[in-house]
């Protein structure tokens, strides 16, 4: 899936609004992750399953980006400047079977999130553990948050313990309450299969 607009930060996708301060919305409670012992695991239909621990992660080759974060809610947060490692890297590691085409990206308190494998794939889709400049706060998702810049943020998971890679798409925490299945923020693609 490729986005329906090619965003620079500071475009404003249709209804939503710019707000300065990032608000913390979650649909469980904070974990308690102990970043020693805390591990990213990648299982289903790959050739090698990981387990990664942070620092194995972080030593993947850091990037930062440049990118607006839009939640659902029709705020948007602009200019942020996410540190992590794009997913695309670990997914080579894990090398997915030719029948992976979506993966389930959970964290430890029983989110998780649907999304196609060629979002991960894209070059900004990453795993953060810093924004601007400073690591990310435990109720925005630390150790590791993924970050989908063009969709909207319930698919940017917070706490990523597994990305699991499956050959047919299902829904996720958010999706099997209404929201919908892509979340595609140029198409304003909020609820079910409706767009703006």
């Amino acid at each position: 899936m490729t986005s329906t607009k090619d965003s620079n930060p500071g475009d404003l996708p249709v209804g939503q609004h710019w707000i300065e301060k990032w608000p913390v919305r979650t649909a469980e409670g904070v974990p308690d992750v102990d970043t020693q012992s805390w591990s990213l695991a990648v299982t289903g239909l790959v050739e090698n399953p990981l387990a990664l621990s942070l620092k194995e992660v972080q030593e993947l080759g850091a990037i930062e980006i440049v990118r607006d974060f839009h939640c659902v809610e029709s705020w948007s947060v602009p200019n942020n400047r996410w540190k992590g490692v794009p997913v695309h890297r670990i997914l080579e590691m894990a090398n997915p079977t030719p029948n992976a085409h979506y993966a389930m990206v959970r964290s430890p308190g029983g989110y998780e999130t649907d999304l196609p494998l060629d979002v991960l794939l894209q070059s900004d889709t990453i795993l953060a553990w810093q924004r601007n400049g400073e690591p990310i706060s435990r109720d925005h998702g630390y150790p590791l948050r993924l970050i989908v810049p063009d969709l909207y943020a319930y698919k940017s998971a917070k706490w990523v313990s597994e990305i699991e890679l499956v050959g047919e798409d299902r829904p996720g925490y958010w999706e099997e309450r209404g929201y919908h299945r892509r979340a595609d923020v140029w198409s304003g693609e909020r609820f079910k299969e409706d767009t703006i």
